[in-house]
């Protein structure tokens, strides 16, 4: 006589015979996974720090876009100011148009990105650099001059010891605005935001050129 194949027990016999990882085959995979990760974590890290980077760079060229934008809409000058020190950028109206812009937008850096704000003297060629780390001045001239030279429109800023990128109201940009912002992360990896060649936009540069 045949025994049964589908009673309780015989079930039970077939599943305990079936293959199954040891305790020392468990241990290996889990000292190669061990392994592989801690290979590949800085990597990683380097990564998504470098996302990080390119997401700020990408969010300040949106930023000049939409400020450009709303100064052709809405026919008042508007500001892009950046505060280095404090690691804070904005955008808003100037304040001989508007003393409360109900648009106005505020945002603060990644933790592990610095900005340097760079603007470059069409006359001898030389620069200021405004940045939490170092203040560089040519021909003893600071950042707050250039940006108040006698050609810039007399418009009152909220933010006058800022570097003020300036949008008027035809869609170009203000003589006085800044020329580079630099933006580099903890692994001195770095984007700049350029003014373009055509001077009526910005753009995103892997290098100063």
């Amino acid at each position: 006589m045949t025994p049964r194949t589908d009673t309780p027990r015989a079930k039970s016999l077939k599943a305990s015979r079936r293959p199954g990882f040891t305790l020392i085959e468990l241990i290996l995979v889990m000292t190669i996974l061990t392994t592989v990760i801690g290979v590949a974590a800085p990597s990683l890290a380097r990564f998504f720090r470098g996302r990080t980077l390119d997401s700020e760079a990408k969010r300040l060229l949106a930023l000049t876009r939409h400020g450009q934008n709303r100064a052709v809409s809405e026919g008042v000058p508007i500001e892009l100011w950046l505060d280095a020190t404090q690691r804070t950028f904005g955008l808003e109206t100037a304040t001989s148009y508007d003393h409360l812009d109900a648009q106005a937008l505020d945002f603060t850096l990644d933790t592990d990105i610095q900005i340097e704000v760079i603007n470059i003297d069409p006359e001898s060629a030389t620069y200021t650099a405004n940045s939490p780390n170092r203040s560089r001045t040519a021909n003893s001239r600071s950042s707050g001059n250039l940006l108040n030279r006698a050609s810039q429109p007399p418009v009152l800023s909220k933010h006058p010891s800022l570097p003020t990128i300036r949008f008027l109201p035809d869609g170009s940009i203000d003589d006085s605005s800044p020329q580079l912002l630099h933006l580099t992360d903890r692994d001195s990896a770095s984007l700049w935001l350029a003014l373009a060649r055509n001077r009526v936009s910005y753009e995103i540069r892997t290098q100063n050129r």
